[in-house]
């Protein structure tokens, strides 16, 4: 009961702060218990991060609404996710979307989202081991590009990879704090609208952090 009282009032928070109804309509069909360590239960419907293991954290449920309606997913999009994390996120880009391939670096934390996603019963999901390049080249170019992990500039090989008309976010900034960034790719130009200030953990790869410290 506690937990479905404190999703009933995040979920009101949260209309107050984000107006895509298509987007928080998903985030409610997406159990975020399932998806923290036991240990974070009983916050799993505060609007917080939590931690999830190795370092990394599961985001804040305004930012994961936020990042999404930012995205403007019609239902028939291939999105590439970078870091699936736990996958919570990832579940929400499936919900929404024709087709999702999630890149994660950290082998623990892949398993454990491929695990949770698969008993949720997600089809649309494609899971992959971060190589050397960010992203997933080798499925491009993506309608919609999604980063959850923070960059000291849009690595240019995530560009390569949007498809034109693409809509991509990502926190751009220092290694502790970063602005969340969208951007638009138009006829060989970059439209870009600055959402607001954010802070993730670094993203680790060719044309971005070189180490997570």
């Amino acid at each position: 009961m506690k937990t479905e009282e404190a999703k009933k009032n995040l979920f009101q928070h949260l209309k107050r702060e984000i107006n895509n109804t298509i987007v928080l309509d998903a985030m409610e069909r997406v159990p975020r218990h399932l998806f923290v360590p036991n240990s974070s239960i009983e916050s799993a419907y505060s609007d917080i991060p939590l931690p999830i293991g190795e370092g990394q954290t599961i985001s804040q449920p305004f930012i994961v609404a936020l990042m999404t309606q930012a995205l403007d997913l019609k239902g028939t999009e291939k999105v590439l996710e970078v870091g699936t994390g736990c996958g919570y996120q990832t579940a929400i880009l499936a919900e929404l979307s024709n087709r999702v391939i999630s890149v994660e670096r950290i082998t623990k934390l892949a398993e454990r989202a491929k695990t949770t996603l698969d008993q949720l019963g997600y089809k649309n999901i494609e899971f992959h081991l971060a190589l050397q390049t960010i992203g997933w080249p080798e499925e491009a170019p993506y309608n919609a590009i999604m980063v959850t992990a923070g960059a000291p500039h849009v690595p240019p090989e995530l560009l390569a990879q949007l498809a034109e008309g693409g809509k991509m976010v990502i926190p751009i900034g220092t290694r502790y704090q970063q602005d969340l960034i969208k951007l638009v790719k138009q006829k060989n130009d970059i439209i870009t609208h600055n959402l607001g200030a954010c802070r993730f953990v670094p993203l680790i790869g060719q044309g971005a952090w070189t180490t997570d410290w």
